[in-house]
């Protein structure tokens, strides 16, 4: 069971941004994924989501293939896959017209998870988790960019991921703010829970290392 990459490669007309690039996460492991800017960090958080297409390579995650050999599986493997991902941007990418309660339980209502009443309860149940309880009825702009980080946690969770994406999860925070998120993160692993981090910070490894006792790896893209 994991995340399995082999043999990665990825073009844009003639520049190659990945190349033959292997990676693996196990559940409850922590993988930071450190380069600068242009480096091929976010093409490969968004091939990983099926946001982008691979020109080569396999990825695997618990078994279920979204690409084998630079061939894509069927699409309902495909959505099979895109089920176990979560992804957390940047910029939180929250609806701002949906109250922080509507934008947890857009996705699993739409794919059918679960009953109206036992969402709302997991959706309740999280946001107390992460530190939000009783913000279900604010709009994102109510909310600090700490607070936005949290919904968007807890959105991502609502889909019961088996991989949880950060794509530079503190770059638009403070100092004490950045911390909190970064013990939040560690407690999500602590639950077997794989975690897949992009950032060119390397504050966000050192600051993974002071908080509690995680397996974690880092890797680097030139």
């Amino acid at each position: 069971m994991g995340l399995t990459i082999k043999n990665l490669s990825k073009s844009f007309g003639s520049h190659e941004i990945i190349k033959d690039y292997d990676m693996s996460i196990a559940p409850g492991e922590i993988m930071i994924l450190l380069g600068e800017s242009g480096s091929g960090k976010t093409t490969l958080l968004r091939m990983i989501n099926h946001l982008e297409e691979v020109d080569q390579g396999s990825i695997e995650l618990d078994g279920t293939y979204l690409v084998k050999d630079g061939q894509y599986t069927d699409h309902a493997t495909i959505k099979e896959f895109q089920r176990k991902v979560g992804l957390v941007f940047q910029d939180y990418q929250l609806f701002p017209n949906l109250t922080v309660m509507e934008n947890l339980l857009l996705a699993p209502q739409t794919n059918q998870l679960g009953s109206k009443e036992d969402l709302l309860m997991q959706a309740r149940s999280l946001l107390d988790d992460m530190g939000v309880g009783g913000m279900e009825e604010l709009k994102p702009h109510q909310l600090s960019g700490g607070q936005q980080q949290r919904v968007a946690i807890a959105r991502a969770m609502m889909m019961n991921p088996s991989l949880l994406c950060f794509d530079e999860p503190t770059s638009a925070l403070d100092a004490e703010t950045s911390k909190s998120v970064i013990e939040l993160i560690k407690r999500l692993a602590q639950r077997g829970i794989m975690v897949f981090i992009i950032t060119h910070d390397h504050k966000v490894v050192d600051a993974l290392q002071e908080v509690a006792d995680v397996v974690e790896s880092t890797s680097y893209l030139p």
